[in-house]
């Protein structure tokens, strides 16, 4: 293959997906807050769900099973309605830290269990009706707008995008932690997480 058919589409289906994944979002909100309070360990896991999530569901897309989501619509109102649930609850608690702060020390950086961070990543992911739409069927269907073969090469490009985009977010964050030893960083950025997750909650389970 030469280089347009490769290379190309490559590019073109990372930056399709850098800029699909980027937006300030729940999920994108949660690793920033864990990569700056986590263990390695913690943030690697999630990570690496947000990116395998990403790339099952691209994959999927391109191989058609975004056809069978929007045959089954009942598979989003079921996300939506659990989905809004999860956030409404999670913006509450982020809520209450801002009114509780607390400062990020050695010892603080031990206290994010890593099976709650990785129930709370596949919550976000997998209930948020916006992760089918998105990945599932809006990147699955410009992927089979290329060629037969191209659409694979342009699925490895938006599934490389999201790969780096979350693993420099999640471990990117730590040099945030020298700010967050003061209670008043730990407000600011909750209080952001509790404003983010709510209006999304809303959002959602008013459908839109």
């Amino acid at each position: 293959m030469n280089f347009a058919d490769t290379i190309l589409p490559t590019m073109f289906g990372f930056g399709t997906g850098l800029a699909l994944i980027i937006a300030i979002g729940a999920q994108n909100a949660f690793i920033l807050r864990l990569g700056i309070a986590g263990r390695n360990r913690t943030v690697l896991a999630a990570v690496l769900i947000c990116s395998v999530s990403d790339a099952v569901l691209i994959l999927a897309g391109i191989v058609g099973i975004g056809a069978l989501i929007r045959a089954a619509p009942v598979v989003l109102v079921v996300a939506r309605v659990l989905g809004a649930g999860f956030l409404l609850t999670y913006g509450a608690f982020a809520a209450v830290r801002a009114f509780r702060p607390g400062v990020l020390v050695a010892a603080a950086t031990t206290s994010v269990r890593t099976k709650a961070a990785v129930a709370t990543t596949i919550a976000l992911t997998w209930l948020n009706p916006h992760v089918y739409l998105d990945t599932l069927i809006f990147l699955g269907s410009v992927a089979n707008q290329q060629g037969t073969n191209e659409r694979w090469w342009w699925g490895a490009g938006a599934i490389t995008a999201s790969f780096v985009w979350f693993f420099a977010l999640g471990f990117g964050a730590r040099m945030l932690r020298p700010l967050f030893a003061k209670r008043s960083s730990w407000r600011v950025l909750d209080g952001f997480i509790a404003v983010v997750m709510i209006a999304l909650g809303v959002r959602m389970a008013v459908g839109v």
